[in-house]
């Protein structure tokens, strides 16, 4: 996956610990970035690591464990869009009496 600076993105897993992107980065517990979260990046770093702001912070991150926001949102549409299409399907099937 490749991010750029100003995607949104949320954590695909819970950490079991966060590292700050302050000049002397310190660990930080994983509470303070829910995992439902969005956050956004800020810097793209060396080794596949991105700086990215939540609200309690900013703490840098491996890119892999990292997902866009729009690629979650486009996922979740197309599962409503095919669930609406099956839906829609079954009350036209049913709206014909016994024809």
């Amino acid at each position: 996956m490749s991010v750029s600076i100003g995607d949104q993105v949320r954590l695909v897993r819970p950490q079991t610990f966060l590292k700050t992107a302050d000049p002397m980065p310190m660990l930080r517990p994983p509470d303070l970035v829910a995992h439902d979260e969005i956050g956004r990046v800020m810097a793209l770093l060396p080794a596949e690591t991105a700086s990215v702001r939540f609200a309690r912070g900013t703490f840098l991150l491996s890119i892999e464990q990292l997902t866009l926001v729009n690629e979650d949102l486009n996922n979740a549409s197309d599962q409503d869009a095919a669930s609406d299409s099956d839906a829609s399907s079954e009350t036209r099937g049913s709206a014909d009496p016994g024809n």
